[in-house]
């Protein structure tokens, strides 16, 4: 099942585990029993600090054990796919390696949880974002005694799946209640834990002084922070998630120098990069409120950490835009979705609307009306956005229908599932009801702005508005790529503001202008 070569890699990998793991597989007369075995088998022959154990007969289903005992993390899959990936790292995160693994505030955090808690994450092998989520969640379980995971293939326990209501992966489901559905990283995922379970005292975390305070861990941010540690300041990311925005881009082809690479692995690169200047990075953290005091900036995060600096660069980046309006929140994840490749599988044979006709939204109506009956495109405008290259190979589809100047009312449903959207035409002021299966959100970003925007000035689309070198109103206080009025969205520029930024405040710093 795996090749030579991979399984050479899996013994360089395994090479430091110190703790013995046993990875029990169920058995039965099935084709994914007998690819679970084999999988099981092949893995631990690469290492003497694996076992394959066979256990009862059963579904499928595959349980990771730490000397003997049960660590909290399952697959109830054949995990091969992009959830091969989860399975190492899921060995490695138990023996206490992998760079995943979260700070120590954090896994206080996790500790502090009330227990105990069961989770399921109804994933799809194919999905290219359901690997985080499940990876975080194994994380949690492996942290907390009283925590379970299981990850299922929504493919291969489709009535499971259906039954639950599942429509879109990945989608978690917190003992038989709905946690989470769609891209989600530990920080927001650890947010949604807490507030469900509560949590015990975690012991308040000591301020914690730097020169620079940069907020968000995206290209822009990483590229400040680079900047300003190359001036010899001690510099601070903190952040929820290293790459931002940027881990749910799969294919990057124009950043210069650089002819073709994928989003998490950019996100490594930035990661190793800015560990390469020791810069000291608190991810997983929700940054709540931000407060000038005595010319000092505070970031204070959800979990009671404060950070302070005399100069702050903000570069929290966007977030996929919602419509907002009623239904869209109620039926997200069964029939509303914002992730085309994870999703359209659910809608094969179907009728789905597309709603955006920008690149991304035109994108998602070629992919999917290969495999729906039929798309429809919703453009607010009287015009597609999209390039002429993509609006050409739209219209030469016979299965889609673009209708311009629409204005999205209402999303529709029986209180299962979506059955329909309710649009409004903006020249006629014409509404009328289209039955639909599915809908696919695809508007653009929106500036993750909110914890400023007390303190700082935004445009119409809440994003920070900077002068030309990335100086907001407030002294000391910066701010650079997607969260600004800055034109164009784009990794190189965002990058460049950074730098920028960065060479704003060191400026302002040795001229005695940075608070």
């Amino acid at each position: 099942m795996l090749d030579n070569d991979f399984l050479q890699q899996l013994t360089g990998i395994f090479a430091s585990l110190e703790g013995h793991y046993t990875l029990r597989y169920t058995t039965g007369d099935t084709t994914a029993h007998g690819e679970l075995k084999e999988m099981a088998e092949e893995m631990a022959g690469t290492s003497a600090h694996l076992t394959a154990e066979a256990g009862e007969a059963a579904p499928v289903k595959l349980t990771l054990l730490k000397e003997g005992q049960p660590t909290g993390v399952a697959f109830r899959a054949v995990p091969g796919g992009h959830e091969f990936s989860s399975l190492i790292l899921a060995v490695l995160n138990a023996d206490g390696k992998g760079k995943n693994l979260p700070d120590e505030h954090t896994t206080a955090v996790i500790r502090s949880l009330h227990g105990p808690i069961k989770l399921t994450t109804y994933m799809s092998l194919s999905c290219t974002n359901c690997p985080d989520v499940v990876q975080a969640l194994n994380i949690v379980a492996l942290i907390h005694p009283e925590v379970e995971h299981e990850a299922v293939d929504g493919g291969l326990y489709t009535d499971e799946a259906e039954q639950m209501g599942v429509q879109a992966v990945p989608t978690v489901v917190a003992d038989g209640e709905t946690l989470h559905i769609g891209r989600g990283s530990l920080e927001a995922l650890l947010e949604k834990l807490l507030a469900k379970y509560g949590h015990g005292e975690v012991a308040a975390a000591t301020l914690q002084r730097f020169d620079l305070l940069v907020a968000g861990a995206g290209p822009a941010g990483c590229a400040a922070a680079i900047y300003a540690a190359r001036k010899g300041q001690n510099v601070a990311i903190v952040a929820g998630r290293t790459g931002g925005q940027v881990n749910e881009t799969q294919g990057i082809e124009n950043l210069i120098s650089v002819p073709e690479t994928t989003g998490p692995q950019l996100a490594a690169d930035l990661r190793k990069h800015v560990e390469a200047y020791g810069i000291s990075l608190f991810d997983n953290r929700n940054i709540a409120t931000c407060e000038v005091a005595d010319g000092l900036k505070v970031l204070t995060t959800s979990t009671g950490e404060r950070f302070e600096a005399p100069q702050l660069i903000i570069a929290t980046g966007a977030s996929w835009r919602k419509l907002g309006v009623p239904g869209e929140t109620e039926y997200t994840g069964r029939g509303v979705a914002f992730c085309p490749h994870c999703d359209g599988p659910f809608y094969k044979g179907r009728d789905v609307a597309v709603i955006g006709g920008g690149n991304s939204g035109i994108e998602a109506a070629i992919d999917l009306a290969g495999i729906c009956r039929h798309v429809t495109v919703l453009e607010f405008l009287d015009e597609l956005k999209a390039d002429a290259v993509l609006q050409e190979k739209l219209r030469s589809l016979p299965n889609v229908t673009v209708r311009t100047h629409m204005q999205t009312l209402e999303a529709v449903g029986d209180g299962a599932k979506l059955t329909a959207l309710r649009v409004k035409d903006r020249h006629t002021e014409a509404e009328e009801t289209l039955k639909l299966d599915g809908v696919f959100v695809q508007i653009g970003l929106a500036a993750n702005s909110a914890p400023f925007a007390d303190l700082l000035a935004t445009n119409r689309a809440r994003e920070i508005e900077t002068d030309r070198n990335c100086r907001t109103a407030v002294p000391g206080i910066y701010a650079a790529g997607d969260v600004t009025n800055v034109s164009y969205k784009q990794i190189i520029i965002a990058m460049g503001e950074g730098a920028k930024a960065a060479l704003a405040a060191f400026d302002d710093r040795i001229r005695g202008a940075a608070n």
